[in-house]
């Protein structure tokens, strides 16, 4: 790997670090608040929301400029959220533009992999990265869980700057400013990127000319015949990982009675087998044969399901690493194959734009999904069967999918295999 990819992983794990903290803080706001719980849920489709709404621009955007820098403007966004959240918005707002950081990150940061590295080195660059982020997740969901506990909390508000009245009195604002000081060092990382030569996209005069060009790309991968089905995988994949933090949480106060700062470290758990499944996935799968791994959704959904009748904190934790490495282990080489397809279709920030569009679209609707569920008064555990069955079915409508493409284009198919098998340069 080129010395440039470990300072991408720095800057991306710091960056992750915070996100995942601050979205418990923000759980923990809420709650000390007396919100309603679907307030709680809402946190998710809101922080996706910007990546849906802006999906035709930050594309474009992250291949406009060097990548380094479209990260660090990112991390700016998302200290200005925090801001917002210690100066009286409301969480879900505040947490909004946190969301609109980070859809202008995600481009940059998966669009420079294939700037920087040969096609053969995605698969395994990828796995690094979903594992890094992994850790980053345990780590920031244990990290934000402690920062609003009982042992730190009064360290952190036992700090009193000279001359200056914070006016920070609760262990959730004294948590989000600390969040802010990570984002703060990921942003001086993402000044170390090194640039990769590749030319820049200039942005057009009439940014509206974006949407058309969106839309087309958007096209495009949905009618390439592997694109359309690494993108439905992945898709489906982040909706169910985007919402299983709440669930987590949600499940864990229900069923164990657990604090936010207690059920963060399941949440940990989760993560943990998901970065074992990355890894390994990235050692064992390679490009070509990524499409194998799709009945692993199926049994994702149903293992989500089975969650409701678990109980026992010493089953909880093993039943809840499986689930994460059973997502790892899947969604690393769908992940490399769709940024495969798309660097050959359109180019590497258009097409990770491409890519979350979808993907966070699915966090909203199946987000939306479970706050409408919770606020019309379903119970915890009625909205995870729900949510489960729905995953396992939505897998197995896209293994039939890949089914009739396999019947009905073999050819296009295997060349399109073959392209992923040879690892060229495209």
């Amino acid at each position: 790997m080129k010395r440039g990819f470990y300072t991408i992983m720095a800057a991306q794990f710091f960056s992750s670090l915070a996100d995942n903290a601050l979205f418990i803080a923000a759980v923990a706001l809420l709650r000390a608040s007396g919100s309603p719980d679907w307030q709680m849920a809402a946190l998710v489709p809101m922080f996706a929301l910007f990546y849906v709404i802006l999906a035709p621009f930050v594309g474009a955007f992250a291949d406009s400029q060097p990548k380094g820098r479209v990260m660090f403007y990112s991390n700016a966004i998302k200290v200005v959220g925090c801001l917002m959240m210690l100066f009286g918005s409301h969480p879900l707002l505040a947490y909004a533009l946190v969301g609109l950081g980070a859809a202008a990150y995600s481009p940059a940061k998966y669009g420079i992999l294939t700037e920087l590295l040969h096609p053969s080195q995605l698969v395994r660059a990828n796995g690094w990265i979903e594992g890094l982020t992994i850790a980053s997740i345990i780590l920031g969901v244990l990290l934000g869980g402690q920062l609003i506990g009982p042992h730190l909390a009064p360290l952190l508000l036992s700090v009193n700057l000279p001359f200056i009245d914070t006016g920070i009195m609760t262990p959730e604002k004294a948590a989000i400013c600390v969040i802010m000081v990570i984002y703060a060092l990921a942003s001086i990382i993402n000044t170390w990127i090194p640039e990769t030569g590749v030319i820049m996209r200039p942005l057009p005069r009439n940014l509206l000319t974006l949407v058309p060009d969106f839309r087309i790309c958007n096209r495009r991968l949905w009618e390439d015949k592997l694109g359309q089905i690494s993108l439905a995988t992945t898709t489906l994949f982040w909706g169910v990982s985007g919402n299983l933090r709440y669930i987590v949480l949600a499940w864990a106060a229900a069923a164990l009675g657990y604090s936010v700062t207690q059920a963060s470290s399941l949440v940990g758990v989760v993560a943990l087998g998901t970065a074992a499944g990355a890894i390994w996935a990235s050692i064992r799968v390679r490009l070509d044969q990524a499409p194998s791994v799709m009945p692993l959704g199926i049994v994702m959904g149903l293992l989500v399901i089975m969650l409701i009748f678990v109980r026992d904190v010493w089953v909880a934790a093993p039943f809840l690493i499986v689930l994460g490495a059973i997502g790892g282990y899947m969604v690393v080489p769908m992940n490399a194959l769709l940024q495969h397809r798309g660097h050959n279709l359109m180019g590497a920030g258009r097409s990770i734009a491409v890519q979350n569009f979808n993907e966070q679209a699915c966090i909203l609707g199946m987000g939306l999904f479970y706050t409408l569920s919770t606020k019309w008064g379903l119970t915890a555990f009625g909205a995870i069967t729900g949510f489960g069955l729905l995953v396992a079915f939505t897998m197995w409508l896209i293994m039939r999918w890949y089914a009739h493409n396999l019947r009905r284009y073999p050819r296009e198919v295997e060349s399109l295999l073959e392209l992923a098998r040879s690892d060229k340069l495209h």
